[in-house]
């Protein structure tokens, strides 16, 4: 309540109270004969100054006509009429309006603010053996900074020294502190709840992914949602109608009370107010849980959306090779033994499956020694020479082509099977493959119960491991041995066939297929430039329930659009076209009504901050 009151009583809408106050004012003394008239006029004149100024502006940049017109035009009717405390009153409740209006969207963009946080000015340098307080701009890249508990990290950077527990929630929405130590990545924004970091500066200033998440924010209220578009177009063909209408009514009435009272509820206020407010709470909802949406359009476009396709290595899979099993051919080693001479054979090698045997080796603490040759075989495997034995790791093929007979079925085909042969026979084999992500199934389910008719994943994998994934998270369609230019190819073709499509990749590989897509959804884009730039909706976190959040957070957006224009425009300005017509409402109830929808649009759109979704 305290940043409501704070927002709608700032001294920015200073002189939107003081216009408010001084018409009320002026009314109440001209009904009790205090004031003249001239000084009433002089009133309205200084109330109506604001919604000229906007109603010209509107009308000459944007060609467009607005509510500002609307009242400007009723309250110069008043006066001509001679009605005049009618065109007061009028006047004052309509600024109140206004108001309410430009103080919710202020509040609504404040909250996304308010949701991020901000980084501190200064930090603390650490340099030649002292501690100096700087500010933000004078470091450097390299510089080391210490960051205590209590306190945000102010630069994106590695740490250096030091252990504690780290509050990502303002970048990655996420509610458990992660446990940071020398080596982990840090991001300008976090908190330090619990111990001391020194932070070497690898990014400051604009360069940070605090930053780029602001940037990405703002720059997605200026996005137009296509049902906004839509309103706005509805409104220009509505006005000219609106005008002749009430030209009709005087036509035939004379009657000024009549046409000032048509005029407020026939106003396109709130029909161009319907969807702003709820695409800027919607966004910052969405940021506070680690999802950037690009812009209101990219919302409603997910809502629509009935087919998704995966990416499966990196998206559905961890996209980290471990190894499942080991396999022992010859008796004369053991399990232990397959995998210290594998992991000797793959010290110096780079490939992803290295890295896979090589860290299974050190979580099973197997101590592994250095090869005295080493060679790489494009495509096959790799050769080395270990205490004087002749060590092959590698595929099938390269166990054919060295004359090393395999007579052994493979034992699990959905995973990788590397064959480690020592000398002239085979040893055993190493299964690897890609685990599947915590909580995919569910989410697939999540999908379809939310309206997805069509989910397919797209992998370069073979037959039977793309059948093996797509079976255990509940997919039947996928297509396997892809190229990248393949998926592209894909997205492009089921775009023919009128499917409306979100693409799910990791932002990097996935680039093309992403920017084809009606939507690109790039998965755990923490500090990765290539997938924010690529992407049109970025999770922050490696975790697949963000994409069924994001969507139930467009398509509960998309609802409360849909609310505001029947609900809040529709049904209270049709009511009060009638009222107004049968002659039970006149110019002041008109306006008093009027800021109903106002007030039912703003806390119906304000919502989205806080309930559950």
């Amino acid at each position: 309540m305290m940043g409501l009151s704070k927002t709608f009583f700032s001294r920015q809408f200073l002189w939107e109270i003081l216009r408010i106050i001084t018409v009320g004012i002026a009314s109440l003394l001209f009904y009790f004969d205090v004031i003249s008239l001239p000084i009433l006029l002089a009133a309205m004149a200084f109330g109506l100054y604001s919604l000229i100024k906007i109603a010209v502006l509107d009308l000459v940049k944007e060609r467009k006509v607005g509510t500002e017109l609307f009242i400007t035009v009723a309250v110069i009717i008043s006066v001509v009429g001679q009605e005049y405390l009618a065109g007061a009153v009028v006047l004052m409740i309509i600024l109140i309006a206004e108001y309410i209006a430009s103080a919710s969207g202020e509040r609504a963009r404040q909250s996304i603010k308010d949701l991020i946080g901000s980084v501190p000015n200064t930090a603390i340098l650490k340099k030649d053996g002292k501690e100096q307080s700087v500010k933000i701009e004078d470091l450097k890249v390299g510089d080391i900074v210490l960051v205590r508990a209590g306190e945000k990290i102010p630069v994106d950077g590695i740490v250096t020294k030091g252990s504690g527990s780290v509050n990502q929630a303002p970048i990655t929405g996420e509610s458990v502190p992660q446990e940071k130590e020398a080596g982990s990545d840090v991001f300008a924004g976090t908190i330090i709840e619990l111990g001391a970091l020194d932070i070497q500066m690898t990014k400051a200033g604009t360069d940070t992914v605090f930053s780029r998440i602001i940037t990405l924010v703002e720059e997605a209220e200026s996005q137009q949602a296509p049902i906004e578009k839509l309103t706005d177009k509805v409104a220009a063909y509505l006005i000219p109608v609106v005008f002749i209408f009430v030209g009709a009514v005087y036509f035939f009435t004379r009657d000024v009370k009549l046409v000032i009272a048509l005029l407020i509820f026939t106003s396109p206020a709130e029909l161009g107010l319907a969807t702003p407010l709820v695409t800027i709470a919607a966004i910052a909802r969405a940021a506070r849980e680690g999802i950037l949406v690009k812009g209101g359009r990219f919302l409603e476009e997910l809502a629509k959306v009935t087919t998704i396709i995966f990416d499966k290595t990196g998206t559905l899979t961890v996209g980290s090779p471990t190894v499942n099993q080991i396999s022992v051919i010859d008796d004369n080693y053991t399990e232990e033994e397959v995998l210290r001479l594998a992991a000797v054979a793959d010290r110096r090698s780079s490939h992803p499956l290295a890295k896979a045997i090589l860290d299974y080796a050190k979580e099973k603490k197997v101590e592994f020694g250095e090869p005295s040759q080493f060679d790489v075989i494009k495509g096959r495997g790799v050769s080395a020479i270990f205490e004087n034995k002749k060590l092959l790791l590698g595929n099938k093929a390269f166990m054919s082509e060295n004359d090393i007979p395999i007579t052994e079925t493979v034992s699990n085909e959905t995973d990788t099977a590397i064959f480690l042969a020592v000398d002239t026979s085979l040893a055993g084999i190493l299964y690897i493959s890609d685990a599947i992500r915590p909580g995919a199934k569910e989410m697939i389910a999540a999908l379809r119960k939310s309206g997805v008719t069509n989910i397919v994943m797209l992998t370069g994998d073979n037959e039977v491991t793309a059948k093996h994934v797509s079976g255990q998270i509940g997919i039947s369609d996928y297509r396997v041995n892809l190229l990248p230019e393949d998926k592209i190819r894909i997205v492009k073709e089921m775009q023919s066939q009128g499917a409306k499509i979100a693409m799910v990749g990791d932002g990097i590989n996935d680039a093309p297929a992403l920017v084809q897509a009606n939507i690109g959804i790039a998965m755990g884009a923490m500090g990765t430039e290539a997938a924010m730039e690529a992407a049109d909706i970025v999770l922050m976190q490696d975790k697949l329930e963000k994409i069924e959040r994001a969507r139930a957070i467009s398509k509960r957006a998309f609802r409360t659009i849909k609310e505001n224009i029947i609900v809040g425009v529709g049904v209270v300005h049709v009511i009060g076209i009638t009222l107004v017509l049968l002659g039970i409402l006149g110019p002041i109830e008109a306006a008093a009504i009027h800021l109903l929808p106002d007030t039912l649009v703003f806390i119906n759109s304000i919502k989205l901050l806080k309930i559950k979704i």
